[in-house]
């Protein structure tokens, strides 16, 4: 039997699925409608700009950092290109064995190794570090002729900062290192992130620290065409980087090397200045160290020879060392007694070699005393006695009150960081320091020792400079101050550093007068007479000794029975010319007994080199060197007749 189809049923079901159809059709083309018109109307520019960045690569081109100068132009910091060996740790399966067959090709020495390691803890995986440095033109064709083999590895162009002058001002200079995480957090936190797209390093101490800002210039960028490989092809657009500005101090760096040569091999610090304007002449730390070691990282084996030494070469004694200022703080204790009117000049004492107080005996540095003592006799021939008596009738405080305005204990606000405030006591400093009740409480002995500058007394040789200065300079004191001007690096022009007087001291013009002029007594009659001996100047200094352990009551100091670095330190201030200052000083050298012996020789070549223009011979450099005492002023020779550099230093090669 034949069955009948509904050919209007079946018409029907097939409109409506050609009408489903047809609305599924319509919805996608709607939806594809929709999408063109979002991409291409609503993200036009966001998608723009994505497709520009595949096809483009946006790199940032590092400023050249700026100089650094002495007061006369001599380059202290500069800048020379070399090529170096990159390594990317993230595109390397097997690095050792990369490095292993590395050094097959190149000299890679164990300090590279060392270096690179270090580098490796402290760095990202993907970011590029340098395996060789310096490259020469045979050791590039080498590698590149060989580069297929060595995929995450190439050779790279790169600007290395140089210290001419090695070990010579190096805690003054400072260097530059790589940047590393806590640094780079706070970059990544200031303004200054863009800035410092690409850049690997930064100042680390010193004028390269502190100046950072000046000397690291402004980045610039270049936009680059790309291939699909990520390789650049051509440049589109450029913004060219700004260097850093040239940053001129205001030391003398012959006198900085001169007086690194008095020093010889022993410990110690100097800090020089104009007592006018403030500006640091010399500023010297001893022993020093080779900034260049710290550039490229250093080696964990010169790393510790710096870091475990006993003589502490990374430490800026000059700025960062506190001392007991021994017999330089008696004319500041004597201006004291005039301020408060505790002491008349003509007023005398009897000395007979000690100071008794309770049970305590204070002796005097002189075996049976001085005798009769006025204050310009206790200053010139410098008796402990005199100030035993002063220091216990001023009293703790009234000594921080009048010594605080000289800037002892007080920061003096030089431009480079890392100042330490030392340590001017008094009873509120007392409660302060300690926890236990009988160790707050001050005790009327311990302002004894005060009145010759040992006990708690610990200043910095930069506060003893300044305090200095400020007496040579009528009581005006002047803010001290590294650098001189920052040169722009565009327009040429000069910005000088403010000449800031910090404020004057409230002291009478003729009680300063009078401490001057026993100062000058000092250098002509007194304890350091012999090293000035024959000057073409008059001067005025004070000469100091400053125990490093306390001897026992009962007990005498031998030194030679001392272990060398439980000796005094010799201490000397100074200025002159007397009656009109140029330069003043402070200086320390560890453990070498006398000032009058060890220290105010050093401070004789020193003003004849400033005012004279004078050089001493090696000879007289060598006496001085060996601390024969007091060393005699051999031949001088001019300035003209001493060559610069000095044959120990190559300034023209980049150092190693």
């Amino acid at each position: 039997m034949t069955e009948l189809r509904n050919v209007e049923a079946d018409l029907s079901r097939f409109r409506a699925r050609v009408l489903v159809a047809t609305l599924v059709v319509l919805v996608c083309f709607f939806l594809v409608a929709s999408r063109l018109v979002y991409l291409q109307m609503v993200r036009h520019e966001d998608l723009l700009e994505q497709a520009e960045n595949n096809r483009t690569a946006i790199v940032p081109v590092l400023p050249n950092r700026g100089l650094i100068l002495d007061r006369n132009g001599i380059v202290l910091a500069s800048n020379y290109s070399a090529y170096t060996l990159e390594v990317t740790p993230s595109r390397i399966n097997n690095l050792e064995q990369t490095i292993e067959d590395l050094s097959q090709v190149l000299d890679i020495t164990p300090r590279d190794r060392r270096r690179f390691k270090k580098l490796l803890e402290e760095s990202k995986s993907f970011e590029s570090l340098p395996l060789r440095t310096r490259l020469s033109d045979e050791e590039v064709a080498k590698f590149a002729a060989q580069r297929f083999r060595f995929p995450g590895v190439e050779i790279k162009a790169r600007l290395f900062r140089n210290y001419p002058y090695g070990e010579l001002a190096s805690h003054v200079v400072g260097y530059i290192g790589r940047i590393n995480p806590s640094e780079k957090e706070k970059l990544d936190e200031s303004e200054e992130q863009a800035n410092y797209r690409g850049t690997e390093y930064i100042g680390k101490l010193g004028v390269e620290q502190s100046f950072e800002a000046q000397l690291h210039g402004t980045t610039g960028v270049e936009s680059v065409e790309t291939s699909a490989g990520g390789r650049a092809m051509r440049k589109l657009t450029s913004s060219p980087a700004t260097p850093g500005n040239t940053v001129k101090l205001s030391i003398d760096i012959r006198l900085q090397h001169l007086i690194e040569q008095l020093f010889g091999d022993r410990r110690g610090a100097l800090v020089a200045l104009d007592p006018k304007t403030g500006e640091i002449l010399a500023f010297v730390s001893k022993p020093t160290f080779d900034p260049n070691l710290f550039v490229e990282g250093i080696d964990s084996e010169n790393w510790q020879a710096l870091n475990e030494s006993p003589d502490k070469p990374l430490l800026n004694r000059a700025l960062r060392g506190t001392y007991p200022p021994g017999s330089t703080y008696k004319p500041f204790m004597a201006l004291a007694a005039l301020e408060t009117g505790t002491r008349r000049p003509e007023q005398t004492i009897s000395d007979p070699g000690f100071f008794m107080f309770g049970n305590h005996r204070f002796r005097d540095d002189k075996e049976g005393g001085h005798g009769t003592v006025n204050m310009y006799q206790s200053i010139v021939q410098s008796c402990d006695t005199y100030y035993y008596v002063l220091a216990n009738d001023l009293g703790v405080d009234t000594i921080h009150e009048q010594m605080q305005r000289f800037g002892f204990g007080e920061l003096t606000g030089i431009d480079i960081f890392g100042e330490v405030r030392g340590l001017l006591p008094s009873t509120d400093w007392k409660r302060r320091a300690y926890k236990r009740a009988d160790q707050q409480k001050w005790y009327a002995g311990e302002t004894i020792s005060l009145g010759i500058g040992q006990g708690y007394n610990n200043f910095t040789m930069l506060q003893l400079a300044s305090a200095t200065a400020t007496l040579a300079n009528d009581g005006i004191k002047m803010k001290p101050h590294l650098v001189k001007e920052v040169v722009d690096i565009m327009t040429r022009a000069p910005t000088a550093t403010t000449r800031e007087a910090v404020g004057e001291v409230i002291a009478k013009a003729a009680n300063i007068a009078i401490i001057k002029n026993a100062l000058i007594g000092v250098n002509i009659e007194g304890t350091s007479a012999a090293a000035f001996r024959g000057a073409g100047y008059t001067s005025g200094g004070k000469t100091g000794t400053a125990q490093v352990i306390q001897i026992k009551q009962n007990e005498k100091y031998v030194a030679s029975k001392t272990e060398e670095r439980f000796r005094d330190h010799a201490l000397f201030t100074a200025f002159a010319p007397a009656e009109e200052p140029k330069i003043a000083l402070a200086m320390v050298v560890e453990n070498a007994g006398f000032g009058s012996q060890n220290a105010a020789p050093i401070a004789r070549r020193i003003f004849d080199y400033w005012l004279l223009q004078q050089y001493p011979s090696e000879e007289d450099i060598a006496a001085v060197q060996k601390a024969q005492a007091p060393a005699p002023i051999g031949k001088v020779r001019s300035l003209s007749e001493v060559p610069w550099p000095p044959p120990a230093l190559d300034a023209g090669t980049p150092r190693p």
